[in-house]
């Protein structure tokens, strides 16, 4: 049987979607999963006690990533609970699609601070232990939309390139200290947030892939468990479906 995952592992919006399925994947390996959650109390404690059942450990915490006291002392809670945190997933996000011509200012200001303001927010909060430590991962999940840029998405697309940007300056930032940043575009998914697009966008969207098919959720927490147990690669952004950027 391999060894245990003991890594402590905090997975932003994880109460559902994608960020469940995450940190279900960590938690199977036997880690040590803080599963924030914005609203979704029962969600997220239903979470944590799937993880514990499988033989992991798990915290649930409320931090909306938008405040940065707040997301200081989610991090506060980890330390305080297993004493590290040794990776940190930003996978909270929203959608507030519309032209920007016709976009109202706090659309904008509420993607922007969610998708891209809250994971500088988690960033900054874990890299001073990690800096300590001389160790760490930083896993962000981005869009092809912030590479390529979509109609409709003005804020959304901006959020997103802002998160790759984020994600490269600060890999060169901490790589003396040992610490991993890396972005993954997961591709279009069957959540509650993909399934809010109109048949006609999800279909534009299938046909956009080479492959003819979307994502899984569980391909790309697949995906990102690997990444985070890689040593040598940082400052990269992985696409995991089968469009072109």
């Amino acid at each position: 049987m391999a060894d245990r995952d003991n890594r402590v592992i905090i997975v932003t919006g994880a109460s559902r979607g994608l960020g469940r399925t995450i940190a279900l994947r960590f938690g199977l390996a036997g880690a040590r999963v803080v599963i924030n959650y914005l609203e979704r109390h029962q969600d997220a404690v239903a979470v944590a006690d799937s993880i514990t059942r499988q033989g992991g450990d798990a915290l649930a915490v409320q931090a909306d990533v938008r405040q940065g006291t707040e997301v200081d002392a989610m991090i506060d809670a980890a330390l305080k609970r297993w004493g590290t945190v040794d990776v940190l997933v930003n996978n909270a996000g929203i959608t507030r699609d519309g032209l920007a011509v016709r976009m109202p200012e706090q659309d904008w200001d509420d993607v922007l601070s969610t998708n891209l303001t809250g994971p500088f927010h988690g960033i900054r909060a874990v890299s001073r232990t990690m800096m300590r430590q001389r160790s760490g991962h930083i896993i962000s999940l981005a869009s092809l939309s912030g590479m390529q840029g979509r109609a409709g998405q003005a804020n959304y697309s901006a959020a997103k390139a802002g998160l790759v940007g984020l994600t490269r300056a600060t890999a060169k930032e901490l790589g003396g200290f040992n610490i991993k940043v890396n972005a993954v575009l997961p591709g279009f998914l069957e959540t509650e947030m993909g399934n809010s697009v109109s048949r006609s966008v999800l279909d534009r969207i299938i046909g956009e892939n080479a492959l003819g098919r979307s994502s899984t959720r569980e391909e790309a927490a697949e995906f990102i468990y690997h990444l985070s147990l890689m040593h040598h690669v940082s400052g990269q952004v992985f696409n995991l479906d089968s469009r072109i950027p």
